[in-house]
């Protein structure tokens, strides 16, 4: 039980303690002025009626801010979970963009590597071309001086061989 409302319910015990044991004062006739009027009742019948009825009204407005903030946190909680939900949605539709993002990027990407890729072999046929081409040249420059050199040594021997006297 929370200390607020064992403090209240002592304090109506006493006060139902303090009537009872004054119960012959409460109800002994009394002239009561209203002002305008004066009227003969038992002036302790009115205070405790006065009390029980402000005790009630402090019961109904408890009840009444109770029941408003009980609305309030129902209003709140609706409010909160439209926000999740779109929060939820928001981050749903981040992802689903920044997967369309990565898919894009990634097909780019593959495409100049496809490019880069064809370029390098591009440039290696043309490389291998290029080499094939000078082998051939320098081979056959290679065998164009074996063959002076062959030629040149045949004459070489032609002038070393003796002729015959004759």
């Amino acid at each position: 039980m929370k200390l607020r409302t064992l403090f209240f319910l002592i304090v109506l015990a006493a006060v139902a303690a303090f009537a009872s044991l004054n119960w012959i004062i409460f109800i002994t006739p009394t002239t009561l002025s209203l002002g305008f009027i004066e009227v003969e009742a038992p002036l302790g019948l009115v205070m405790l009626g006065m009390l029980i009825f402000l005790t009630a009204l402090f019961l109904v407005f408890v009840v009444y801010l109770q029941a408003s903030v009980l609305l309030d946190a129902r209003r709140h909680a609706k409010e909160l979970q439209a926000n999740r939900v779109l929060a939820s949605q928001s981050e749903t539709s981040r992802f689903t963009e920044l997967r369309g993002f990565l898919d894009i990027e990634l097909k780019r990407q593959a495409i100049a590597d496809a490019e880069s890729r064809m370029t390098v072999l591009a440039r290696l046929d043309q490389l291998e071309r290029d080499l094939c081409s000078a082998t051939e040249q320098t081979s056959t420059t290679i065998s164009a001086y074996i063959g002076e050199l062959e030629d040149r040594l045949d004459r070489g021997s032609a002038n070393l061989v003796p002729r015959p006297n004759s």
